[in-house]
C-alpha cells in the first residue's frame, strides 16, 4: 500500500494550489462580469494600466502566459475596444499592445474589484503575505522585485 502513497490526491502539493486558484477566480467572477471581462482579461488589463504599452512577448512574461493563450485574449479585448495591437515601427516582427481610451477609463470602474474582494479570502495580512511570497518563490521570482 505504501508504494502508492505518492499517488494519493491528498499528498499532492499541486492539487490544493490548483483548487485554491480556482476558488479565488470564482470569487472574482461576479465582480468581473459587471465589467464584461474574464479573470485573465482583468490581469492583462492590470499590467497595461501599470505599463501602458508592451510587446506581446513582454506581456506574456509578466503574466506567465504563452502567445497561444494571449493571442485570443488580446483579440477579445481589442474587439471590446479596451486595447489595440500594432506592429512595432522599429521591428515589424514585434507586436505591441496598448490601452485605448476606453481601456484606460475601465480602470476607474475596476477599482470596485479589489474593494469587492476584501475579506473574501480568510487569511490574516501576515498569512496572505507569507502565501504571496511562497507562490512567487514557486514561480522563481523574488517578491522584493514586485515592490521596486
Amino acid at each position: 500500500m505504501e508504494t502508492y502513497e505518492s499517488l494519493k490526491l491528498d499528498n499532492q502539493l499541486c492539487f490544493p494550489l490548483y483548487a485554491a486558484a480556482r476558488e479565488v477566480v470564482k470569487k472574482y467572477t461576479p465582480l468581473l462580469n459587471k465589467l464584461d471581462i474574464t479573470y485573465t482579461q482583468y490581469i492583462t488589463l492590470m499590467v497595461l494600466w501599470e505599463k501602458h504599452d508592451l510587446s506581446v512577448k513582454e506581456l506574456g512574461q509578466k503574466l506567465f502566459l504563452d502567445s497561444g493563450t494571449l493571442t485570443p485574449l488580446l483579440k477579445s479585448l481589442e474587439k471590446k475596444g479596451f486595447v489595440k495591437r500594432s506592429r512595432s515601427t522599429g521591428d515589424g516582427r514585434v507586436l505591441n499592445v496598448s490601452l485605448t481610451k476606453q481601456g484606460e477609463e475601465l480602470k476607474n470602474t475596476a477599482l470596485s474589484v479589489p474593494q469587492g474582494m476584501q475579506g473574501c479570502i480568510p487569511l490574516s495580512p501576515a498569512e496572505a503575505f507569507t502565501l504571496y511570497s511562497l507562490l512567487y518563490k514557486i514561480l522563481g521570482k523574488d517578491v522584493s522585485d514586485n515592490f521596486s
